[in-house]
């Protein structure tokens, strides 16, 4: 095992020059090709919390040659033997977990509650891909032809790069290839600077204990200075069959540009500015406690997050006298000590994005019904009532502990509301008419839509993607065979074609 976040201490102390977190390719740790290494940085002590090597370009070609070199023989194994490795895989992240929970609070702020959420979420994705090893791969097909058996055949299509987020680093890195390679690819991953740990690094170590062969999973680790040349590498290389990428809708649109180019398959996972319908029949307690959990939860700081809060006027002033005072009853501080719900956001670059559309949409003249308030990189989470189009928060992403209420006088105004923006990840609607809920569901321009229930919300089995500037592709069970396979026509001609006059 590599020795990656073993025991808490060692993620919390500053590591020392000599200790540093290198590469993982072709099975092995080794250091970059410079020797140069980066900070890792704890977001709420601000002190590097380990050291990791910094990747150069040769550095992500040796990743890709490894993986492209392991692929067919990796695919040629009996689907038993490589779902073995995942079932494996599982059993010892279960008794490995409470080390990841402590390195996700650690690196990402996240509170105790989240990072066990995200952990929850490991062991069943990695069951799926073993399950998804033994998923019929192809059909067999009528013919006009007499004597003739068509067939539709899925095989790999061969290297996955994968550029994962720093939010829910783990999960979201595991997403990115686990189906992939349980279908026969291999992968190189290029976690996020902020999570090259919990992102990559400690998910190499746990398929490595788990004795996945050499070559099937690398990752390519690199700091901010370096991440658009080594990031390059990864998606333009032509060795690299499928990109899959997380993260902010402005880089995917780039990736998608860059694939593009190259008649290269992306799966895309990105921003979300998304809402939920709190009709006139809904039940208001469980719809306050819906709307808390899914705006706040890891300090809003989720693709899936609720940003916009749609309530009927009917409702409006209760829902608001029960959600405002929760609102400021949440703790926020260091998230290591579980009486905080909430911790920091990541960086600095996300306090001053987020103190921007504070300030905007006051300016404007939004009404701040809870929070607002910044020390740092701990924001108070914050509700804004009288939020219009023309203001940053209306319209942009916000990605911090941050919504907006609005008021409406009709289901029709609702779904107009909902609909108004760029993004179409997810949403909720709340009512008691399951039949009314699914008619507005009907008519909302999002990939995944939940009644009675939050739009932060996944289960690795099901088809998980989102509309419009949120994605294009989906993730999870078989529908990652038609992302991460490519189907071939094959017959089979039993009878004798007869061929024109004169052939």
């Amino acid at each position: 095992m590599l020795g990656i976040g073993k025991k808490q201490q060692d993620v919390t102390e500053s590591a020392p020059a000599n200790s540093i977190h290198q590469l993982f390719i072709a099975g092995k740790p080794c250091p970059s090709a410079n020797g140069a290494v980066f900070e890792d940085i704890n977001p709420t002590t601000r002190q590097a919390m380990a050291h990791v090597s910094d990747a150069t370009v040769s550095d992500m070609d040796a990743a890709i040659a490894a993986a492209h070199a392991a692929q067919p023989g990796w695919a040629k194994l009996p689907p038993a033997t490589r779902a073995e490795f995942f079932y494996k895989a599982a059993e010892i992240f279960t008794a490995r977990q409470q080390e990841f929970c402590d390195a996700l609070i650690q690196e990402t702020g996240s509170g105790f509650g989240k990072a066990m959420f995200e952990c929850s979420l490991v062991p069943l994705a990695l069951r799926e891909a073993a399950g998804l090893t033994t998923r019929p791969i192809g059909e067999i097909l009528p013919s006009n032809v007499p004597g003739k058996v068509n067939t539709a055949q899925r095989k790999p299509a061969g290297v996955v790069g994968v550029i994962s987020p720093w939010n829910f680093p783990l999960y979201l890195s595991l997403r990115g290839f686990v189906y992939a390679l349980a279908l026969g690819n291999t992968a190189v991953i290029k976690p996020s600077e902020d999570s090259p740990l919990t992102g990559g690094l400690m998910i190499a170590d746990l398929l490595a204990e788990a004795g996945f062969p050499a070559g099937t999973v690398n990752v390519v680790t690199c700091s901010r200075d370096n991440v658009a040349e080594v990031g390059s590498k990864l998606i333009d290389d032509p060795r690299v069959a499928r990109v899959s990428f997380t993260g902010s809708t402005a880089v995917g649109r780039e990736v998608a540009k860059a694939c593009a180019a190259q008649f290269k398959r992306v799966i895309l996972e990105m921003g979300g500015k998304n809402p939920i319908v709190v009709l006139d029949d809904a039940d208001v307690d469980y719809a306050v406690s819906v709307a808390f959990f899914g705006a706040f939860l890891h300090q809003g700081q989720i693709c899936m997050s609720v940003e916009r809060v749609i309530v009927h006027e009917d409702i409006y002033d209760e829902f608001v006298e029960k959600f405002v005072p929760r609102v400021k009853k949440l703790t926020v501080g260091d998230s290591s000590k579980k009486e905080n719900i909430l911790g920091p956001v990541i960086n600095d670059r996300a306090a001053e994005r987020i103190k921007r559309h504070f300030d905007d949409a006051k300016a404007k003249g939004a009404t701040v019904l809870a929070g607002g308030d910044i020390d740092g990189r701990f924001i108070s989470p914050t509700v804004f009532a009288n939020v219009t189009p023309d203001m940053l928060l209306y319209q942009e992403e916000s990605f911090g502990p941050v919504c907006s209420i609005f008021k409406v006088g009709s289901d029709e105004e609702a779904v107009r509301l909902a609909n108004d923006s760029e993004y179409g990840l997810t949403a909720g609607v709340m009512s008691e008419d399951e039949g009314r809920a699914l008619a507005i569901v009907n008519k909302l321009d999002t990939g995944n839509c939940h009644v009675n229930c939050s739009p932060v919300n996944d289960e690795p089995h099901v088809p998980f993607g989102g509309f419009k500037a949120s994605g294009l592709g989906k993730h999870g069970g078989k529908w990652s065979m038609e992302t991460f396979t490519e189907t071939r026509w094959i017959t089979l001609d039993r009878g004798g074609r007869p061929f024109p006059p004169g052939f």
